[in-house]
């Protein structure tokens, strides 16, 4: 589950992590309120309005009703203002959301970290997400950050540090010295920042995130470490125990065939092909999809009913994959051990009866506990669904259906 950077930043204050100073906006009045509480606090009146979607490269993208960028920089409350309005309500468009781009509900007026001072500024890459490799935690960091750091670690991966952790034993104080250390700050700014790593991680573990990623880290003029930017990502089987992180979440954001299929315990991914495909077990699933690509077709979609799927559930998953237009036939196909092949079999006849005028081929593959009984339920139905036994027949109809 994804979180807004303004939600990110208000949990990482939970952990005493230091972050650029914002607030959520929705619409042109509440960031003029915003700037007015920005500029009395700092006493500058520069102030940054960041789009709020679920996705990066927010700076170089595109709102496509207006051409303007996803953040900006104003020097008045009438930039303000102007930023708000051309942004708010648009769809941006960035690397990361392809060409039909993401509608912004909400911006962040924030205050601007670029201010004078004794010192150099800085800015730097920090992210922390699990190795599945080595069963530890990795604190990748560079002193390259900012916009461009998917070129870094394209051009220049020996900029690139990494230092693993081990979940039993934790971030030790001397690791977080030696990624202070790395990264060339001396003085108060080395300080701050081993502070800053530690409790980043300790939000991490705490906040059971599947992805943390901070850029621009920033050290300040006067050698203040802060999360300017923070992309937050939380592993969806901890939000039993976590509430409060539960209730964040941004349906909006997410595709809503998804969505939907949350609602019914189904595991389901949107594809970009032409053969919807229902399956139970994740490891049939992936070779269903791989027959359909060997069968000239693209798969539609990853869908998983469980293995306590009854026809429910199966009508669910049915009514799903038929909402995508690009869909040229359907291949159930569910190997019967906890799953009953005959319950599968009524929830397809029911979901087909449910729905009507399906002017798309149905192939059903069952094989396992009383499969002889859903094949003579498929057949006897009168609907017009293709049944098959063998892995290679229901190939050949999904050859058949998208030749």
């Amino acid at each position: 589950m994804n979180l807004h950077e303004y939600q990110a930043k208000e949990l990482l204050k939970k952990y005493n992590v230091p972050v650029q100073e914002g607030f959520a906006c929705s619409s042109v009045e509440e960031a003029t309120a915003a700037y007015e509480q920005i500029k009395e606090k700092s006493g500058s009146r520069f102030a940054v309005v960041k789009a709020q979607i679920h996705a990066g490269g927010r700076g170089k993208g595109q709102v496509i009703e207006t051409g303007i960028n996803g953040v900006k920089v104003g020097k008045s409350l009438e930039d303000i203002q102007e930023f708000a309005q051309k942004i708010l309500g648009g769809t941006l468009v960035t690397i990361q959301t392809g060409p039909s781009g993401k509608l912004v509900s909400k911006i962040l007026v924030a205050q601007d970290m670029y201010y004078d001072g004794p010192s150099e500024r800085k800015e730097f890459y920090l992210s922390i997400l699990l190795d599945r490799a080595t069963g530890q935690n990795v604190i990748m960091y560079s002193t390259e950050g900012g916009m461009n750091i998917e070129d870094v670690a394209h051009d220049t991966p020996e900029k690139i540090f990494r230092e693993s952790v081990h979940p039993s034993g934790g971030l030790l104080p001397f690791q977080a010295r030696k990624i202070a250390f790395n990264l060339g700050v001396s003085g108060d700014a080395f300080k701050n920042m081993v502070k800053f790593v530690t409790n980043l991680y300790n939000a991490y573990v705490g906040l059971d995130c599947s992805m943390l990623e901070i850029n621009p880290l920033f050290k300040a003029a006067d050698d203040k470490i802060i999360a300017v930017d923070c992309k937050m990502g939380i592993d969806e089987n901890s939000l039993g125990r976590h509430a409060d992180l539960a209730a964040m979440r941004d349906f909006s954001e997410e595709d809503p065939t998804e969505v939907e299929a949350g609602k019914f315990n189904l595991n389901f991914v949107k594809l970009d092909g032409n053969v919807g495909c229902m399956v139970n077990g994740a490891g049939l699933a992936m070779a269903t999809m791989d027959m359909i690509k060997l069968s000239g077709g693209e798969p539609a979609n990853f869908l998983d009913v469980g293995g306590t799927a009854n026809a429910q559930t199966v009508e669910a998953g049915f009514k799903i994959i038929m909402q995508d237009p690009n869909v040229k036939a359907i291949l159930i196909n569910i190997f019967g051990g906890i799953v009953r092949c005959d319950r599968v079999a009524s929830g397809v006849i029911e979901a087909y009866k449910n729905l009507g005028n399906i002017n798309i081929p149905i192939i059903v593959r069952l094989q396992g506990t009383n499969a002889v009984e859903a094949k003579k339920l498929i057949d006897e139905s009168g609907l017009k669904v293709q049944s098959a036994i063998l892995l290679s027949e229901a190939a050949d109809l999904v050859k058949k259906a998208v030749a």
